[in-house]
């Protein structure tokens, strides 16, 4: 038996990476176009706010607008966003991200983590604000394809007895950014849901690099019974 070949070091783009991007482009197109005034009215992207942001709020009590806002908004938070540049800054590391984790997991992965980022990223966001202010962005699920990749990395240093020292200094990088971010915004910048989904990414990448683990042992134990059984 014969190992499988190595995944291509860059696969095609993967569909369902470029689908969601698609989707969460032309949904902050529209509202900028109505921010414009050329299409629809000004008022469109407060309205897709009220029922479409992450209001932590809503899960202290607060009556939503429909019965399921306060399951949908775990998710429907990350294809808004508050601007078009906003968009493009998360839709641009989404991509690059995306295409990594598409590398060596598989383009099926993609999705999964984009959605357990989001929730993550709400569920800690719903834990830790005060619920002012209503938190949209896909931030939170981009901060899981990290996650994912500081999982990946500290899996390859201690594979190859490498000192994870980098790994943590990258993760060290990430949180000075937030901070230097929080304190440029003044507040602004919803650093729970960073968080929650970078945790939710950490734990996709360890779930993911522990059953990779143990396939590549299945498969090298696979071969040395055939080589043995064949001499």
């Amino acid at each position: 038996m014969s190992l499988p070949p190595p995944r291509p070091r860059h696969a095609p783009m993967p569909l369902a990476l470029l689908g969601l991007v698609a989707v969460i482009a032309l949904i902050e197109a529209v509202l900028s176009l109505a921010d414009a005034s050329i299409l629809f009215d000004p008022s469109l992207r407060s309205r897709a706010f009220m029922s479409g942001a992450f209001w932590a709020s809503l899960l202290r009590g607060d009556v939503p607008l429909y019965a399921a806002q306060p399951a949908t908004m775990f998710l429907s938070h990350a294809f808004l966003h508050g601007s078009l540049l906003h968009m493009v800054m998360n839709m641009t590391i989404l991509l690059a991200l995306g295409r990594f984790t598409a590398d060596h997991y598989g383009a099926r992965a993609v999705l999964p983590v984009f959605c357990l980022g989001a929730i993550g990223g709400g569920a800690v966001y719903g834990a830790l604000a005060d619920g002012t202010y209503p938190m949209v962005g896909a931030s939170g699920a981009v901060f899981a394809f990290l996650g994912l990749w500081i999982a990946w990395d500290w899996r390859r240093h201690r594979a190859a007895f490498r000192s994870t020292g980098p790994v943590l200094k990258r993760v060290a990088v990430l949180v000075v950014l937030n901070v230097v971010t929080l304190i440029g915004l003044k507040g602004m910048l919803a650093w729970e849901a960073h968080l929650g989904g970078f945790l939710a990414g950490l734990a996709c990448g360890w779930w993911m690099e522990s059953r990779l683990e143990r396939s590549e042992r299945e498969a090298r134990a696979a071969e040395r019974r055939h080589r043995q059984g064949g001499a």
